[in-house]
């Protein structure tokens, strides 16, 4: 049989040594990845963290999971409640909320596409179908959702957006890659979308995203990097997905 070493254990929940005892060298007060202080033992009840499980003899290389909740009281670590604050705070985000959306949207069209019997579905075919897919997930998150609002006049034009998210103050811009629509007119597309929606009042952030699921965009990162800033007070955000390449 063996024995639990204690786990030290810095209280934004990194693991400092899962074998307290066996390793005094590897102690620390304070974490040196935040800065924390550390602790070994269940603050409610003074139970030791449960570290390595040692057994006389036999070499054990992995390494221990941090746990989330004390095996003795049942009480959560301190780390736990700020693991949710944080969850919370970041879904209460808007832009978090768009790139979750946009990030699932692809996982969301491939699945609508097994329906029971064969049942019709909607297929993701142009822009317009992107259009509707992203309008039903945004009521998720958003309320006052207005589709194609009128834009400011640009270069003696005036067009229509997608979609204005009026409280949170966010444009969204669908696009989506086809044949003779890759990399370069979609960059040519957004710089010019980008120059128009400064003038707009209700706008303060513009979410340009693009659905590339044939994978045109040979660099998706490096295109979402080079076009994301902000100029003038507005906030820029391309996002691509799925990032296949």
């Amino acid at each position: 049989m063996g024995t639990y070493d204690a786990m030290q254990v810095c209280l934004n929940g990194h693991q400092i040594t899962d074998s307290y005892y066996k390793n005094p060298e590897f102690r620390s007060k304070h974490c040196d990845q935040c800065g924390a202080e550390t602790i070994i033992e269940c603050p409610k009840c003074g139970e030791p963290i449960r570290g390595k499980y040692h057994i006389e003899r036999v070499a054990n290389l992995r390494s221990t999971p941090v746990p989330e909740f004390c095996h003795k009281c049942g009480e959560p670590y301190p780390w736990v409640g700020k693991k949710l604050k944080e969850q919370k705070n970041r879904m209460e985000n808007p832009i978090e909320r768009m790139i979750l959306l946009c990030t699932r949207f692809h996982l969301v069209a491939n699945q609508l596409k097994k329906r029971y019997k064969n049942r019709p579905t909607l297929e993701i075919s142009d822009e317009y179908d992107v259009q509707d897919l992203l309008h039903s997930l945004l009521k998720i998150f958003f309320d006052d959702i207005r589709p194609e609002e009128w834009t400011p006049s640009y270069a003696g034009k005036s067009s229509r957006m997608d979609f204005l998210i009026k409280k949170e103050q966010i444009i969204i811009e669908v696009k989506k890659t086809r044949d003779k629509l890759g990399e370069k007119e979609i960059g040519d597309q957004l710089l010019i979308d980008i120059a128009r929606y400064q003038k707009h009042p209700d706008c303060k952030i513009l979410f340009c995203f693009v659905y590339d699921p044939e994978a045109k965009i040979n660099n998706p990162r490096g295109m979402e990097t080079d076009l994301s800033h902000e100029i003038n007070g507005l906030k820029i955000i391309v996002y691509i997905s799925p990032k296949i390449s």
